[in-house]
């Protein structure tokens, strides 16, 4: 294939974050929200490069050495921000003959929910800057955020149907033009698509990266509930019945390894809060899972293990990311082989 779009646990040089700040919806939980962001730019940093974009560089580097972060494998750029879903704004990495090359898509807040118009320049500005050398970068029209496209690496690429063929994402193209663009873009050859599965407290739209995601060895870990009574039941339930339908490309079942739901979590206004341990981050060495201070999570972390025998399998609390609707993997973009270098 001309193009291609690597799994996430190919090798990576680094992973982008954005640094929360009292301008973002962040700023009544700053205290809660930060020690999480220096624990995962710390594990991060012992197996791979971090390059962080904050508006303030010497305070993120203070709390990143008392932290005892790896200061040698972290980059600081101070570029404005709106927020810090760096999984949605930041660059979706295509390899060309083996040559990475930065696909820019359009950023709109998850359907113009939030502002975005910084966050949506972020990719551009750390390439003028040089922070990934001569490497090409193309600008595409069309709304596409990475937390919403799970990809093999050989051209198998899984999403939902409820966020990608949303009206409020492209609006008048059909799922047949849409796969038509990224099998252009991206390489894909073998779309799975979930019509079933959500998560309370969302406002992705139901990204695949809170629901099911791919793993070597033609498995997908996702996410399950077993309490009849619970909302998200029916859905969950749907969801499993649909991956056991899918099929390789060479005809073959998908290993299903089934992640817990973990228990109800609730904001202070009694909102539904969208915990999944399905928003794991897979980089150099390791898998970063988040955990909830919840019974499932041991149970996460064995399973997650079992996808990934090769790699330490480190839990990271968090409990606070949850709190404005996202997780770990979602303030995470990871950034293959030769970006940074």
């Amino acid at each position: 294939m001309p193009v291609r779009l690597p799994a996430e646990w190919e090798p990576q040089d680094g992973v982008l974050l954005a640094w929360p700040h009292e301008q973002t919806d962040w700023e009544p939980v700053l205290p809660l929200v930060i020690p999480v962001f220096v624990r995962i730019a710390t594990e991060i940093s012992r197996f791979e490069q971090v390059l962080i974009v904050t508006s303030d560089e010497g305070m993120v580097a203070d709390l990143l050495r008392q932290g005892g972060a790896n200061l040698g494998k972290i980059r600081i750029m101070e570029v404005p921000a709106n927020d810090t879903w760096s999984r949605d704004f930041g660059p979706i990495t295509l390899l060309e003959k083996g040559r990475p090359v930065l696909l820019d898509y359009i950023f709109n807040g998850w359907g113009n929910k939030f502002p975005a118009d910084l966050d949506d320049m972020i990719t551009g500005r750390l390439h003028e800057a040089g922070c990934f050398g001569n490497i090409p970068r193309h600008i595409i029209d069309l709304v596409l955020e990475g937390g919403s496209i799970e990809s093999d690496g050989a051209g198998t690429l899984l999403t939902t149907t409820e966020c990608l063929l949303n009206p409020n994402r492209n609006p008048g193209l059909t799922k047949q033009q849409l796969e038509t663009h990224l099998r252009l873009q991206l390489g894909a050859s073998h779309f799975l698509w979930l019509n079933h599965g959500y998560l309370a407290g969302d406002d992705t739209d139901s990204h695949i990266d809170t629901l099911a995601r791919l793993a070597p060895e033609d498995t997908i870990l996702h996410v399950t509930c077993d309490d009849p009574a619970d909302e998200h039941y029916e859905a969950l339930k749907g969801m499993a019945e649909e991956l056991r339908t899918f099929r390789t490309p060479q005809g073959k079942p998908f290993r299903l390894l089934p992640l817990p739901l973990p228990e109800a979590k609730f904001d202070a206004d009694g909102e539904r809060l969208p915990a999944t341990h399905a928003n794991f981050l897979i980089i150099n060495g390791a898998v970063l899972v988040p955990l909830y201070n919840d019974a499932t999570d041991k149970g996460a972390l064995e399973t997650i293990g079992e996808a990934f025998p090769d790699r330490a399998i480190i839990g990271i609390d968090c409990s606070a990311l949850i709190l404005q609707h996202g997780s770990l993997h979602c303030v995470t973009m990871q950034l293959p082989r030769g970006v940074l270098s």
